[in-house]
């Protein structure tokens, strides 16, 4: 168990999301950052779809009451266990008592605290997300209060050394810090009103209403900043900037939508489809950001800015093979931990 000492902002319970529900008007939901939630539960002994806690800037604090390991991914919160400094992307023992505490985000939006087991709520349609529009799936539908208190599973690595609570702490690279992020081409000094100094660049094919938009916009889309507005929220995130014109305005059927599409309402500002996104939606599509790059469009702060970059089909495929990689590296990395801990376990058995 769990108890919830502070909530913070916006605290909901998150796995991977619902599949195979969409024809049914059911959001796929799930962590809006899918890369940290799967390599922090992999630093637990986790499947990679266990439920997780995503905390949203914060800030947090976690009593644990009974002994097991948790890893903090995502941002770095400046979180401390009983006062004592623990990093992101690190796998730690926690003793029964012991209070985690997770400070005001400093750089990015969310982080995700993985614990062994995984939060064990009462699935619904396959999952453990909370789906915060439609009110049901991880605690009553809603985002945690103080107070609550949480189950939590059986360790699904029962027997591995590396991951028992009396198992020494570890770490892996965070995957800002790896080439496969890295965009090929350079960040350029904001001209946005509000004077931001920089913008994420994020990757984005082509849509199927792209050429219905003047030049004009086709080309403020690619080389204007766009700023991230407080009205957004897990279904989109809605940007201010350039108005994006079309040629002419014709009414469009309701389509099948996704997250990462891009939609363009009739004030021509831009809405990028987030996890809790709809099913359908009837305005034009510029675009659509790649999956590779929903958790980085995902970790950019309120107010932040962020610019898109033309890509392809193949590209956006070799992003994701690139992600994998770095999973597997992560496999790897676990895998010594391993090795180390039964080798320490032998020599004291010596």
């Amino acid at each position: 168990m769990i108890d919830v000492i502070r909530a913070g902002l916006q605290t909901t319970i998150q796995d991977l999301g619902r599949h195979g529900y969409r024809h049914l008007g059911v959001a796929m939901g799930g962590a809006l950052d899918r890369l940290s939630l799967e390599v922090g539960n992999r630093l637990v002994g986790n499947r990679p779809d266990a439920a997780g806690l995503e905390i949203t800037f914060g800030p947090t604090a976690l009593r644990f009451l009974r002994a097991t390991r948790v890893a903090i991914t995502g941002t770095e919160f400046g979180a401390t266990l009983d006062g004592k400094p623990v990093y992101s992307f690190w796998s730690l023992p926690v003793q029964a008592g012991q209070e985690l505490v997770l400070h005001a985000a400093k750089r990015g939006m969310r982080g995700y605290v993985c614990v062994a087991g995984g939060i064990d709520v009462l699935p619904m349609l396959g999952s453990r997300s909370t789906d915060l529009a439609g009110h049901f799936g991880g605690l009553g539908g809603r985002a945690l209060n103080d107070g609550d208190r949480l189950p939590v599973g059986a360790p699904q690595q029962r027997g591995h050394l590396g991951f028992t609570p009396e198992a020494s702490e570890f770490g892996v690279k965070a995957p800002a810090w790896c080439k496969f992020v890295l965009v090929n081409e350079p960040l350029r000094r904001g001209r946005h009103p509000s004077g931001v100094p920089w913008a994420i660049p994020i990757r984005v094919l082509r849509g199927p209403e792209y050429d219905s938009f003047t030049a004009d916009a086709q080309q403020s889309f690619w080389s204007d900043e766009w700023l991230v507005t407080p009205n957004s929220n897990r279904m989109g995130y809605r940007l201010a900037g350039t108005e994006l014109k079309r040629t002419h305005k014709t009414d469009l059927l309701s389509h099948a939508v996704l997250p990462g599409t891009i939609q363009v309402p009739p004030n021509g500002q831009p809405i990028v489809l987030m996890s809790d996104a709809q099913t359908t939606g009837g305005y034009p599509k510029i675009g659509a950001v790649i999956q590779a790059d929903l958790w980085k469009l995902a970790q950019v702060r309120l107010n932040g800015a962020v610019r898109f970059i033309p890509t392809t089909p193949y590209e956006a495929r070799q992003a994701l093979l690139e992600e994998r990689t770095y999973l597997r590296q992560i496999d790897a990395a676990i895998a010594m931990h391993e090795e180390r801990c039964a080798r320490r376990v032998a020599l004291a058995a010596l």
